[in-house]
């Protein structure tokens, strides 16, 4: 019996649909994981929206049906199957666990069980096996380690992997909703000539490119989202030291996010077996049309459940051959989120 088919419930609960509960339905993710769930057409038989008290009383659209939003609490959990957190750590560490304790399969967005050696990170294209250490918690990773890993670990696998070299281009809607707001009215704004002080993100945002505003470390200078990418990283990839070095910057783009990624392999490799590598990878699209110079972009990637590749080249830097620079983009929101986090429970409850 494989690791996935010990997970499954029984047949007959499968037949009679999940009751799925979303922690965090009004923010970006939440809303998000509301319209995978009908896209994907997968068996809900209830559904439960769930959020902060001041949002409670808010109706949601699910299959043309409204929803009432409800206020978290300690028995919000009770006859679900299926809890899908998106929400800050502090609030998933409070109540992941009695999600959990009350039967559910919990699979968490935030950062609270990421790098818990007990709680699997997963991205089910790369590292599906490490659901055998499912304890009724999953994490969700970071939406960039999703789209690098999607990306890097067929060549990992290909062609082994000795470093990693990342610039990032991350949307708004990796801040939420209030982030993508502001992006919006920012812009508006400045259309018109008119001041807009920034009020959720430290710097101007409309026509600017900025640091990401995570917290950076004073001593290494690196800041909180870089350290998370390049920890999670090495976590999906079993390569606990794999050398990466990363610039995560925030862009105005409002859901996708786009990283130029420079991979060195263990042997010289030619572009052409990199990109027959990935041409056949899960998760993966080429777009890489060197004589229209058409390659990945998040106006393209928004909305798609695939990482768009491209721009597969020798990096000229490294006489030795054994670097090669790539372009990749991806939703945020959708495969570095919500499609993410359904993907894993569909595989651990569905199959």
């Amino acid at each position: 019996m494989s690791v996935l088919e010990q997970l499954r419930p029984d047949a007959a609960a499968v037949q009679r649909g999940l009751s799925v509960a979303i922690v965090g339905a009004t923010g970006a993710v939440g809303g998000e994981l509301i319209r995978v769930l009908e896209q994907r057409q997968t068996p809900v038989r209830s559904l439960r929206l769930l959020a902060s008290a001041r949002s409670a009383g808010r109706t949601l659209s699910f299959r043309g049906e409204a929803v009432t939003v409800e206020a978290l609490g300690d028995d919000s959990f009770d006859g679900v199957d299926l809890a899908l957190f998106a929400v800050d750590s502090d609030t998933a560490r409070l109540y992941a666990p009695k999600a959990r304790a009350a039967g559910a399969l919990v699979v968490d967005n935030s950062s609270a069980f990421r790098m818990d050696l007990d709680t699997p990170l997963v991205v089910p294209e790369v590292n599906l096996e490490t659901l055998r250490h499912h304890r009724g918690i999953i994490a969700n990773p970071n939406c960039v380690a999703i789209l690098l890993t999607v990306a890097v670990a067929p060549l990992q696998r290909a062609f082994g992997l000795r470093r990693l070299q990342v610039a990032t281009y991350q949307a708004a809607s990796g801040a939420g909703q209030p982030a993508m707001e502001e992006l919006l009215a920012s812009t508006q704004a400045h259309l018109a000539g008119e001041a807009y002080p920034p009020k959720v993100l430290p710097h101007p945002y409309a026509f600017n490119v900025f640091s990401h505003n995570d917290t950076v470390d004073l001593e290494t200078g690196y800041n909180g989202e870089e350290a998370k990418v390049m920890a999670e990283t090495r976590r999906i990839l079993a390569s606990a030291s794999l050398p990466i070095g990363i610039t995560c910057v925030r862009v105005p783009v409002l859901r996708a996010h786009t990283m130029a990624v420079t991979a060195e392999f263990d042997a010289p490799v030619p572009p052409v077996a990199v990109r027959e590598a990935l041409a056949g990878a899960p998760g993966v699209r080429i777009v890489d049309d060197r004589a229209a110079n058409h390659f990945p972009m998040p106006c393209e990637a928004q909305g798609q459940g695939e990482v768009l590749v491209g721009r597969i080249r020798r990096d000229l830097g490294d006489p030795s051959g054994r670097s090669v620079a790539l372009l990749a983009a991806g939703d945020q929101l959708l495969k570095g989120a919500a499609l993410n986090a359904v993907q894993i429970a569909e595989k651990v409850l569905l199959g």
